[in-house]
């Protein structure tokens, strides 16, 4: 499969030599079986790294636009992605949600390691922003540990908007699986979703010791909402995913 000789030879001896990833945990990801791992979301290149250092290969879902771009790096792009078995989404909200979230069910319905970004972007500035509720939903209607990643210094080795990395160490913190069967059953719960959610994005906290912002990280992206200037714990509420 390509996806293997990428890892083991095109790519991964290249990122394994010259930015030498500190990897912690990786006992953690379960060998086999439906799970879900969630990451924070640095840089790009957290879609390089990652999948390198995996021993098992995971099923990432990735916004749509890594597959439609133009020209020969549009092209490449793509190719790319395909190549480690990424499902294009469509983040737009909506129907576009609620197939995302068909996608991910099917996935881990096949019994496959499901790859996810709760903050559903990259962070803007190297904080962890407020985690959407569909992990949470994906994890109890699939009834599978969710099992969180920690990305560290990526944004410095490939700061948003650089096409190029430079040279320097990254991280990644695996934590152990965490186990939601107490919420089994409740998925339609917003407020049993937006706790889950709020736990896995502590976790991520803890294990990546980034500061947090209650603020979705798309809202300051766009301009429709500004980052508290006090790092923040999770806190559950009732909004919607």
């Amino acid at each position: 499969m390509f996806y293997w000789l990428l890892k083991h030879v095109l790519v991964g001896p290249a990122l394994r030599t010259l930015w030498r990833p500190r990897v912690e945990g990786l006992e953690h990801v379960p060998r086999s079986g439906a799970a879900i791992l969630a990451s924070n979301h640095l840089s790009f290149s957290d879609s390089f790294f990652l999948p390198v250092m995996m021993r098992r290969r995971a099923v990432w879902l990735a916004k749509s636009d890594y597959f439609t771009g133009r020209g020969v790096r549009g092209r490449l792009t793509a190719w790319f992605f395909s190549s480690l078995g990424a499902v294009p989404v469509d983040r737009s909200g909506g129907r576009a949600s609620e197939a995302a979230l068909r996608t991910g069910l099917r996935v881990l319905g096949e019994g496959e390691l499901l790859g996810i970004y709760p903050e559903g972007t990259r962070s803007p500035d190297g904080r962890l922003y407020r985690g959407r509720t569909g992990v949470a939903r994906m994890a109890l209607e699939a009834r599978v540990p969710v099992v969180p990643v920690a990305m560290i210094d990526t944004e410095k080795v490939q700061p948003p908007g650089k096409a190029i990395p430079r040279l320097g160490r990254v991280g990644i913190k695996v934590g152990p699986p965490m186990d939601f069967s107490r919420y089994y059953g409740m998925s339609a719960d917003r407020a049993v979703l937006r706790t889950v959610t709020d736990e896995i994005m502590e976790e991520l906290r803890r294990l990546g010791g980034q500061d947090y912002v209650d603020v979705y990280a798309s809202s300051v992206k766009s301009g429709q909402g500004a980052p508290v200037s006090a790092p923040r714990r999770p806190e559950p509420s009732d909004d919607a995913a």
